[in-house]
């Protein structure tokens, strides 16, 4: 069985050269367990643009999906994006 959720999030990325841009995933809408490394794998899309990747928990418990460049298509921190995650069976 898959989850599917959908949600708006904000980009927002880690500073310094080479830094990841992120879309932070609402609590409510992360119905799984980390797995290795705290983190879980995905089919996800933003904006349209669909691929597989992972999520996964910080220390403080927030989710964070990573948003690669060639995915964000000029859209970067303070931008919002449409996000939908599809987990495998949990």
């Amino acid at each position: 069985m898959d989850i599917s959720v959908e949600f708006e999030s904000t980009l927002f990325s880690m500073p310094g050269k080479g830094g990841w841009t992120f879309a932070p995933v609402p609590e409510d809408q992360a119905p799984f367990r980390a797995g290795a490394w705290g983190r879980t794998s995905v089919l996800a899309t933003v904006d349209g643009q669909t691929w597989a990747t992972s999520v996964w928990r910080e220390k403080s418990g927030r989710t964070l999906l990573p948003v690669p460049k060639t995915i964000r298509r000029g859209k970067g921190d303070g931008d919002v994006v449409r996000v939908r995650l599809r987990f495998a069976a949990l």
